[in-house]
């Protein structure tokens, strides 16, 4: 009876509307880059473009592909969003494993909570992380994209959280089996964590795949850039230097085009990653919620 109010019908016909508005405001500027991505130069510099391509033409992605920087820089960030990915979670799994435990299991537990909390909230500055990653040799390695930030302390505390809503009697049967801490966590624990393991997941890669400022805080050449860099430089500096054009394709394309077939194929493999995990997305959004 309640969902047959006229208050309820009111909230739900405003909340649907928002919900709507909220979804145009996301795929709509998505659509406007890829019209333009697909539009001819002098319909594009124009402005002309708003969510249909005007004089359709593939140029722009066909110089985009053929551009080996660009490329080299696409290899970049999936090597990097694969390992740091898979770093990240292997850590936060291990981590939040001993944080999950009562005091009484494991002696010491909130002092290392409060490290954990004080070192998220609070941090040395800019300067003394880039001298911590000049000391260690890092300076114009991959790796100075991946270790940095290897122990995500945000995942680690929702994997926690995630861990506390398990139903204690399995891990009790399972120790009464005679499992250890490594069998129970990675045999009890990890099949069911799925839910988590894939929002953890889909954090980390959308936020390796779209992080620019260390690709150009701590690598020493344009080749080393992953994609989200490359494109920052570009798009900012206006340069189309790395792409080689003879006098009729220029008469097609212009950097505009050019930015934004880069900028769709660079928002593609999320896009077309998230429709996998989302159904365990809804799941893990409440990692540590009372469970049945």
């Amino acid at each position: 009876m309640y969902h047959k109010t006229i208050p309820y019908r009111i909230f739900s016909i405003f909340n649907h509307a928002g919900l709507l508005v909220i979804s145009l405001l996301c795929v709509l500027p998505l659509l406007h880059v890829l019209a333009v991505s697909f539009s001819a130069k002098s319909a594009a510099d124009a402005n002309l473009v708003a969510f249909w391509p005007i004089d359709f033409t593939t140029e722009a992605y066909k110089k985009t592909i053929d551009n080996p920087a660009f490329l080299k820089s696409i290899a970049v960030s999936v090597m990097r969003t694969v390992i740091g990915t898979a770093i990240t979670l292997f850590l936060a799994f291990l981590a939040a494993y001993p944080l999950s435990r009562e005091n009484t299991q494991f002696k010491g537990r909130n002092v290392y909570s409060w490290i954990f909390v004080f070192a998220m909230v609070f941090n040395g500055g800019l300067v003394p992380f880039y001298i911590v990653i000049q000391k260690l040799g890092l300076m114009g390695s991959f790796w100075a994209l991946v270790l940095p930030g290897a122990v995500n302390i945000y995942l680690t505390i929702l994997m926690m959280n995630f861990f506390r809503g398990i139903p204690k009697e399995l891990e009790e049967a399972a120790l009464i089996d005679g499992a250890g801490h490594f069998r129970t966590l990675f045999s009890i624990f990890l099949p069911v964590s799925k839910p988590a393991i894939a929002t953890l997941s889909l954090f980390s890669i959308v936020f390796h795949w779209n992080s620019w400022f260390d690709g150009l805080l701590y690598t020493t050449s344009p080749d080393q850039y992953p994609l989200a860099s490359f494109l920052q430089t570009v798009i900012i500096q206006r340069d189309m230097s790395t792409i080689s054009l003879d006098p009729k394709t220029m008469e097609l394309i212009s950097q505009k085009t050019v930015n934004a077939a880069q900028i769709f194929i660079g928002a593609l493999p999320v896009l077309l990653i998230y429709p996998f995990l989302q159904k365990y997305f809804v799941k893990g959004l409440v990692v540590g919620s009372v469970k049945e």
